[in-house]
């Protein structure tokens, strides 16, 4: 390569490439960058227009340019991980000089580069501006007026549209699908696309939505759905307090935008949100009981060791997550089975496997047996693509050929999402770079894919999986098999893989879920989720309930996430009891650990682990109790599972659902409400002994003493950390 130059560049969310064109879609009057990447020998670069114009680009100290851009996150930094590195990497020249010129967008035009002998181009600069016409927003409702529309638009038609909902005092607005950064979003700035932040998330999310709840107000309280696929964008009174401002991409073919307005109580807002975009399945009574998961178990041995020791503590297991299982290539195959490659791809019986006597999983089958003799579930890692680096990582010959022979089935038989000429679309990401992503709108390519892993279902009898990494779709003109252009399909991409692996359990009679991360509008249809890669820290911690609070106000009510964190050295004591109390009065219960290269000492987040690791005795006392606990609540769990999916109520709720009228619990944005009956204010900070607690109208129990107390209330209690502050309606 020469020259390297990409309008576009990778179209990641968040960041500018150093070869791309910035912005991409230029306003008129306004300037441009053309950035261009070369090799060291090229001693000049310029661009000429259209119209014979010169100019001539100019080299660059990379560090004086625009990167990251868009939502108000930190990178993540400063934190242990195996892949912080990858993921915080800041764009690289890889070796070669940055060129830039830049230009104003005054007209319609083209221009070529030239440089060391090779043109790239022309490539197109259709300037927009922001104008009275454009294209049709349909607003159905009637809970707000629409004002102040606008659309962005160029000769080839609009690209986005803009308009404003009023916003008045005392209103509070609360959604747009998982959020890490607060409850309330009034005076926030943020967008609704889907994104793989490893960890420190701030206002990125794997589980955007654009709808939301507007609560508090005297005339009543309203919601809107955006009904859209595209990326949007909100000022929810940031700019002007008394209105929340949306922008949203278009297609300038059919420039039509839809916008659902509601009015009632949330619940029924809610609810009537899931009728249109998929109403969650009663899920089974198992997913309520004790999860447990390390990223470093992957041997039977260590998987069988692990749950052993947790029923020998007499601590409950309810199910548990394998991540580290197979090959990392075909995530189809367990690590080191051999078998005969299937040139093309067709899918694998457990018969077909031989596994080694001193290999990492001797007997599976035998393992999945006494896993669920002990009445434990077990459900298996899975990661959309198929790599193109992997083969030669696998340790087996047998994963390295099939591997291959998968991915050349996807290019032969075109069931890998494509670029805007046909040629099969690269993952652009920072993990799995290069992989072959799946179209989940060929049916052909679904098919394939799925049969794949049906002999886990139907020869193993696992009970579900663990959908991670479904963010990787990047750029807008990639094409899907339905037609649709990856502006429109990407955000999907998370649903339709949940989706698939759901259609997969009902065909093999599996009363199981998947467990996964990313989603989007229709998420909530494909339980269950969690709340992604995070630190053991206490902010991690109470970032991480503000993404349930969120997220279940989307719809997500069957919800979890890793307690304490899973990332770098291990929690304390304090915090892994304060995180594990909280999990006991969450929708699921889990902990996980990630990779740590099995170096000593373990960073395992078993309460084993954490006492051995903290020298602190009663972690395993402590956390027995909550789990024995969980254990009890499972009933409860179940009946306010079916009350949720009726009502529109989210399972695990903000308090303005069942206390409206109120405004003194906006100032206690973490707590909750779990079903109908608990009320939940999780200790969140380190060193306490004391914590208040806010009470709302109506007759309170002590769940763990027997106090009686009358709200509305703030009430001080001591908080040992055997115990949580947990109240239950009179």
């Amino acid at each position: 390569m020469t020259l390297s130059h990409r309008p576009f560049g990778t179209e990641h969310p968040y960041r500018y490439d150093l070869d791309q064109r910035v912005p991409a879609r230029p306003v008129v009057g306004e300037t441009f960058e053309i950035r261009v990447l070369a090799e060291p020998s090229v001693s000049t670069v310029d661009v000429f227009f259209a119209d014979g114009s010169r100019i001539a680009a100019e080299p660059v100290d990379p560090a004086s340019v625009t990167c990251d851009f868009g939502a108000q996150s930190a990178p993540p930094a400063g934190a242990a991980g195996h892949l912080t590195e990858a993921a915080s990497a800041v764009p690289d020249t890889g070796g070669l000089v940055l060129w830039l010129a830049t230009a104003v967008a005054d007209r319609d035009t083209s221009y070529v580069v030239d440089g060391g002998g090779t043109r790239l181009g022309p490539f197109a600069v259709v300037p927009v501006s922001w104008q009275s016409s454009g294209g049709t927003l349909e607003a159905s409702g009637s809970a707000s007026t629409v004002e102040d529309v606008e659309w962005l638009a160029g000769s080839q038609g609009a690209h986005r549209v803009r308009f404003a909902l009023r916003l008045s005092e005392g209103e509070h607005v609360v959604g747009f699908g998982e959020r890490y950064h607060a409850l309330d979003q009034r005076g926030e700035v943020l967008d609704a696309t889907v994104f793989e932040q490893y960890k420190r998330q701030g206002h990125r999310t794997y589980l955007p939505m654009p709808f939301a709840i507007v609560t508090g107000g005297a005339a009543g309280d309203w919601g809107f759905h955006v009904q859209t696929t595209r990326r949007t964008w909100y000022d929810v009174g940031a700019t002007d307090p008394g209105r929340l401002l949306v922008e949203a991409e278009i297609d300038p073919v059919d420039p039509v935008l839809r916008l659902r307005l509601y009015q009632g109580e949330p619940g029924s807002i809610v609810r009537d949100f899931l009728a249109e975009t998929g109403v969650p399945p009663q899920p089974p009574e198992w997913i309520f009981r004790p999860w447990m998961s390390g990223n470093e178990w992957n041997t039977q041995e260590r998987v069988l060791t692990e749950v052993r020791r947790s029923l020998a503590e007499q601590i409950p297991v309810g199910a548990i997550v394998i991540e580290a299982w197979s090959d990392e290539a075909t995530f189809v195959a367990f690590r080191d089975a051999s078998y005969e490659p299937h040139a093309d791809g067709a899918p694998h019986r457990l018969s077909d496997f031989t596994f080694p006597a001193d290999g990492a999983w001797p007997d599976p089958k035998a393992m999945v047996d006494e896993l669920h003799d002990a009445g434990v579930k077990v459900l298996l890692w899975q990661i959309p693509l198929v790599p193109t680096d992997r083969g030669d990582l696998t340790g087996s010959k047998s994963a390295a050929e099939q591997v291959a022979a998968d991915a050349a089935t996807m290019i032969d038989r075109e069931y890998a999402i494509k670029e805007a000429d046909g040629s099969p679309h690269h993952n652009r990401g920072w993990w799995f770079p290069g992989a072959l992503l799946p179209d989940w709108t060929n049916p052909e390519a679904r098919r394939w894919w799925l049969d794949k892993r049906r002999y886990l279902l139907e020869d193993l009898g696992i009970d579900g999986f663990k959908t991670d990494g479904g963010e990787h779709a990047w750029g807008h003109d990639l094409r899907y098999f339905d037609g649709s252009r990856g502006d429109a399909g990407n955000n999907l991409f998370a649903v339709r893989y949940a989706e698939a692996y759901h259609h997969l359990m009902r065909e093999t009679g599996t009363d199981g879920v998947t467990f996964s991360r990313a989603g989007f509008t229709g998420a909530a249809a494909f339980p269950a989720h969690w709340a992604g890669d995070e630190n053991s820290t206490w902010e991690a911690f109470r970032a991480s309930i503000t993404a349930g609070l969120t997220a279940g106000v989307g719809g997500i009510f069957f919800w979890g996430w890793d307690l304490a964190g899973f990332s770098g050295d291990i929690p304390d004591a304090e915090l892994y009891l304060r995180s594990a109390a909280a999990a006991c009065f969450a929708p699921i219960m889990q902990y996980h650990s990630e990779f740590n290269h099995h170096r000593e000492p373990s960073v395992d987040r078993t309460p084993w682990n954490i006492a051995s690791r903290t020298g602190s005795a009663d972690v395993v006392e402590v956390y027995r109790r909550f789990a024995q606990l969980r254990e009890e609540l499972v009933p409860y769990l179940a009946a306010q599972a079916a009350r949720s999916i009726e009502t529109g109520r989210p399972l695990m709720r903000p308090l303005f659902f069942d206390h409206p009228g109120d405004p003194e619990i906006w100032n206690w944005p973490q707590q909750w409400q779990l079903g109908d009956d608990l009320l939940v204010a999780p200790v969140t900070a380190p060193g306490a002994t004391e914590w208040q607690v806010y009470l709302p109208a109506g007759e309170w129990i002590d769940y763990f003493t027997g106090v009686r107390h009358t709200g509305p209330a703030v009430v001080t209690r001591e908080v040992p950390v055997d115990e949580i502050p947990v109240y239950r309606r009179a």
